[in-house]
């Protein structure tokens, strides 16, 4: 399985302007920029798609884990939130935190906190990911 996104970019680095496509045309020439990365600029910026891309795998992951115990979620609600720092090395990522909310009937929170770790853990996102990975997991009641 292989997926592509493209990203086209004119101009230098801080009055330029460019675009990020996705093969699925979800994101099909949307806008990002210096101030979209480094201010408040409206469009989006890679530190943000990867922060979607890690919530969005964690979250399936999950689904996953707890089917695995014979639970199903009735909700799952995750917000990653990707850290960037400049470093003696130059802006780096160093952490993805994850905030999950999650109502599955019948669960108990240690079967949660399993599923949730092994979730972390199994994700593809996670794995590649070189930072620190944190996690706050959640089981309403």
């Amino acid at each position: 399985m292989k997926r592509t996104a493209s990203a086209h970019w004119a101009g230098g680095l801080k009055d330029g302007k460019g675009t990020i496509s996705t093969q699925s045309t979800v994101l099909s020439n949307t806008q990002y920029s210096f101030s979209t990365r480094f201010e408040e600029g409206v469009g989006t910026n890679p530190e943000e798609l990867i922060a979607a891309a890690h919530a969005g795998c964690f979250t399936m992951a999950l689904s996953g884990q707890l089917a695995k115990a014979g639970l199903t979620a009735e909700s799952i609600a995750t917000t990653a939130t990707i850290t960037m720092e400049k470093t003696d090395a130059g802006f780096t990522i160093t952490a993805s935190h994850l905030d999950v909310t999650a109502r599955i009937p019948g669960a108990d929170a240690a079967a949660f906190q399993t599923a949730a770790e092994g979730a972390e853990k199994g994700c593809p996102v996670s794995r590649v990911l070189n930072a620190a990975i944190t996690m706050t997991a959640k089981l309403e009641a």
